[in-house]
């Protein structure tokens, strides 16, 4: 052992050298794509999307930190995930053939930076800060989860009350979109069906009801089989309709998409 350490090296390992550096193109398509001005304005919305989340993630980071007395400190989660956004953001818009704008003047242009101000603030001052007005985009994506959870609550509740040979949780699954519906209370096709519920839910409740010790599934009679299957239709169609009244809050995005074309 004491000659093979005193012996010198076969050979010695060069240094690193940038040249061989290989570029990382995991995320890159195969094959080059172009995106039109329209595909890359929907781009940019869906990166602003995701880049406001992450701020407003980092903003409830600091206002728990202060909460605990502690100094306010960007996670390196956010930082490595803010700068890969921007970076597609950038990429992208290469894209568009005329002179390219730099970042934050093509969110101007585009109307984007009203609908994500966050996003904005963040490229001038380097650093997450929430709004004192909240921003038109904010309810978008919980407005549109609660006509979802209201559709495939009533879809799923219309499908098992017909099919189910025990009603033993309708009670349950109506309640369940009963509070959906009360966080839409001030929508006027919603609230004519919540108040339906309201009117029938304790009677419905008590023919479910079953003698103790009963080995029988609970079970609706005909005729309440029938209203329920009438007010989840309802429901389906008045959120599938997307009228008015139900797209309020979708609006800011829904102009921004339809601007495009």
């Amino acid at each position: 052992m004491a000659a093979v350490s005193l012996t010198d090296p076969l050979c010695k390992p060069c240094s690193y050298s940038p040249h061989f550096k290989v570029e990382v193109c995991v995320r890159k398509p195969l094959m080059p794509i172009h995106l039109s001005r329209e595909q890359v304005a929907l781009e940019m919305l869906c990166l602003c999307s995701q880049m406001d989340l992450l701020i407003r993630a980092q903003v409830h980071q600091f206002q728990e930190q202060l909460k605990q007395d502690t100094s306010p400190e960007e996670s390196e989660s956010f930082q490595k995930q803010g700068a890969e956004i921007i970076y597609q953001m950038n990429q992208c818009l290469e894209h568009l053939n005329e002179p390219v704008l730099q970042l934050e003047e093509y969110l101007d242009v585009v109307g984007l930076s009203t609908l994500f101000p966050r996003v904005e603030v963040y490229m001038i001052h380097g650093s997450p800060v929430d709004m004192l007005e909240r921003p038109p985009s904010d309810v978008y994506f919980p407005h549109i989860g609660r006509l979802n959870q209201l559709l495939v609550l009533s879809q799923q509740l219309d499908e098992d009350v017909k099919h189910l040979g025990s009603h033993k949780y309708v009670a349950h699954q109506l309640s369940a979109i009963y509070q959906v519906l009360n966080s839409l209370k001030d929508i006027v096709p919603l609230s004519v069906i919540r108040k339906d519920i309201e009117a029938n839910f304790k009677q419905l409740k008590k023919s479910l009801s079953i003698e103790e010790g009963s080995k029988l599934d609970p079970q609706l009679p005909a005729h309440r089989v029938s209203w329920v299957s009438e007010l989840t239709q309802n429901v389906i169609s008045a959120v599938l309709s997307l009228s008015e009244e139900l797209t309020e809050d979708l609006s800011p995005v829904m102009e921004f998409v339809s601007n495009l074309s």
